[in-house]
């Protein structure tokens, strides 16, 4: 079984950098709660890894069908319960991209396979929230 390490360390209050196969981000609290606010949240580093997950199974799978494609952006939303521990309910994928409309069918199934055999991000997101996704056309 394949293992993934990561590490962070304190550098003061809620401040931590964080690495991971020698790559280096900084974590920090809210500004609105008085810290520096100076790095990424936690939970929105969440939804990072889920847009990067995904877009990169479909650059992958567009490339791989001989599709060619500009302007591509994966947004995510979603919900946050106010009640503790707070979690993500409802999370919705948009890709924005520019494709042949003839290729337009090949960009649903990339998609589809991404979230339903590739990415194990998504994965892990449907086992604590509703996970709806949208395709536009640019």
């Amino acid at each position: 079984m394949k293992q993934h390490h990561i590490g962070i360390q304190w550098k003061e209050s809620l401040k931590f950098e964080a690495e991971a196969y020698g790559q280096k981000i900084m974590l920090d609290g809210d500004a609105a709660l008085g810290e520096a606010g100076t790095g990424f949240r936690p939970k929105p580093l969440m939804l990072i890894s889920l847009a990067g997950c995904t877009g990169m199974d479909v650059a992958s799978l567009l490339k791989k069908m001989r599709v060619e494609f500009s302007n591509f952006t994966v947004d995510v939303d979603a919900e946050l319960t106010e009640d503790h521990p707070q979690r993500y309910t409802q999370v919705h994928i948009t890709y924005k991209i520019k494709v042949r409309p003839e290729d337009r069918e090949k960009m649903e199934k990339a998609v589809t396979l991404s979230k339903e055999k590739y990415c194990g991000v998504s994965f892990m997101f449907e086992k604590f929230s509703t996970l709806t996704s949208e395709i536009i056309y640019l």
